[in-house]
């Protein structure tokens, strides 16, 4: 599997990557979760080394199930994530507020969902841009924080 680094970072990737989100949201019932495990396992062992994800599908299911299937190899991934949704004001499961509060991302990006099982996200980025305009940067807070 050829690699590939990501913009100027010194993270290295497989050029092919895996997208999880139909696997557990989005398009159709979702898969059977043993199956779903193992076709992201058997694509770790064919060279995929890269897989994306983010807190609102499902939300936050998509993330579990990957991360219980990537467990195994933990330091040998990425996993890349976004943030910016949190759950409806009337109280309903599902997640369709804009939510990019640096409070937010915090939660988010400290590994607050136990279903990561402590996998790094890397890159982890904001689901939407808009969401409501901030001056350029400054949607996390101080990036020392």
């Amino acid at each position: 599997m050829q690699k590939r680094k990501l913009g100027k970072s010194s993270l290295e990737v497989s050029a092919i990557g895996l997208g999880c989100m139909g696997m557990s949201f989005g398009y159709g019932p979702p898969g059977d979760k043993q199956e779903m495990i193992k076709l992201i396992r058997a694509a770790v062992e064919r060279g995929v080394t890269f897989f994306d994800t983010a807190e609102i599908y499902g939300p936050l299911t998509n993330e579990e199930l990957v991360g219980e299937a990537l467990a195994p190899f933990r330091g040998q991934v990425v996993i890349a994530t976004k943030f910016g949704f949190g759950p409806a004001f009337d109280g309903e499961a599902r997640w369709t507020r804009l939510d990019s509060r640096p409070e937010h991302i915090k939660q988010s990006g400290a590994g607050a969902h136990p279903g990561r099982q402590g996998q790094a996200l890397r890159p982890f980025r904001s689901r939407r841009a808009d969401d409501p305009p901030r001056p350029r940067g400054s949607a996390g807070g101080r990036p020392a924080e």
